[in-house]
């Protein structure tokens, strides 16, 4: 039942909301923030620890025409402006998508801020945040595509992206953390999965230790780690470009597709998938047993069963965590990666916790 239950492109049962941010446009503003444990490795005296994402960039989308622009390219529908008040500017919104290419394939993923522009009359402006080895790609694709609309599309070098996780188990029941530091631009739960933490987008000259009191400096590969073991695909090395399939790639648990939008790029292959309801392949969290050859794992090394059938191929690892696209019916035995260079390379597939339940 487990394996029929994958077949199907079940959605989370957060849906597609977005979590709300706060932006810090005067010195001394205070960002908030309140539960969301990612489910964090083990203690640290620090409740927080937060890495820097050196391999993460972005790109800011913004003119009177960007946010029609930005619906006829993306999986998902647009964050939905904030609320303010009179004294209070309107509050960003983040979310989660991919731009396709007309085949249904995944071309880039990112996480999308909105962002209010100073002004009365000012049109909304967005922040993108991609993979920074495909920053300039997706910068053309958008100029590309741009063709008469008012937009402006331009790289934030100046920005720097962070993602927060709880180091200990009581640091999602503690209070709401009240920042005091400067420069913040934007402090948001990850839009993806609430196990994922939260996201800090700041200028390159501050650091999130002094924007959020008590935490502690992460290692990237942890940070991947994480995310591996959590079943979540991030930038070109996960989603292949032109490779990917978005639903295979659990777009739908990641709160990246709207299958009420109106048309964008890719969305043929996309749609027909859903409706069909059958989702044969997945990209799963895999732990490797063995020893692992010097040079590593290559992407596209072919699993296979016990009896030596295909049962998918190897996406990417740190250490020995990692992802692969397998066929769901496979994934309860054991499997093995064959490589040239040492013997089979025992792995084992996993269901993440925070996937919906008809999957378990």
């Amino acid at each position: 039942m487990a394996a029929a239950a994958l077949l199907r492109g079940t959605a989370p049962g957060r849906g597609s909301s977005f979590w709300g941010l706060r932006l810090c446009a005067a010195p001394r503003r205070r960002l908030t923030h309140g539960a969301g444990h990612p489910g964090g490795d083990k203690p640290h005296g620090s409740p927080w620890t937060c890495f820097p994402l050196g391999e993460r960039a972005v790109l800011r989308v913004r003119g009177p025409d960007s946010a029609p622009f930005l619906s006829g390219l993306l999986t998902n529908e647009l964050p939905l402006p904030g609320t303010g008040t009179g004294t209070t500017p309107p509050a960003a919104r983040a979310g989660y998508a991919h731009f396709l290419n007309v085949q249904g394939r995944t071309l880039y993923d990112v996480i999308l801020y909105r962002l209010p522009e100073e002004g009365v009359d000012a049109a909304m402006g967005f922040f993108l945040e991609c993979d920074i080895s495909a920053v300039d790609t997706l910068q053309k694709h958008l100029v590309f595509y741009r063709v008469r609309r008012k937009v402006e599309v331009e790289p934030c070098p100046e920005l720097g992206v962070w993602a927060l996780l709880p180091s200990t188990s009581e640091a999602h029941r503690a209070r709401p953390l009240q920042e005091k530091a400067e420069g913040a631009t934007v402090l948001t739960a990850d839009p993806r999965t609430a196990c994922m933490g939260w996201r800090l987008l700041t200028p390159r000259e501050n650091s999130a230790l002094l924007l959020v009191p008590g935490s502690r400096h992460g290692d990237l590969r942890d940070y991947r780690r994480h995310r591996y073991r959590q079943g979540v695909p991030e930038g070109v090395r996960d989603l292949p470009p032109g490779v990917a399939l978005p639903l295979e790639s659990n777009l739908a648990f990641m709160n990246g597709v709207s299958f009420t939008k109106g048309c964008y790029m890719g969305q043929e292959l996309t749609a027909r998938t859903h409706h069909m309801g059958v989702i044969r392949k997945r990209l799963f969290p895999v732990r490797l047993h063995s020893a692992l050859p010097s040079a590593g794992v290559a992407p596209g090394t072919p699993v296979l069963t016990e009896s030596g059938k295909a049962a998918g191929k190897f996406r990417a690892s740190e250490g020995d965590v990692g992802l692969a696209l397998l066929q769901t019916e496979k994934i309860k035995g054991p499997l093995y990666l064959k490589t040239s260079e040492s013997g089979p390379v025992v792995l084992t597939a996993s269901v993440p916790d925070w996937w919906p339940k008809a999957t378990k």
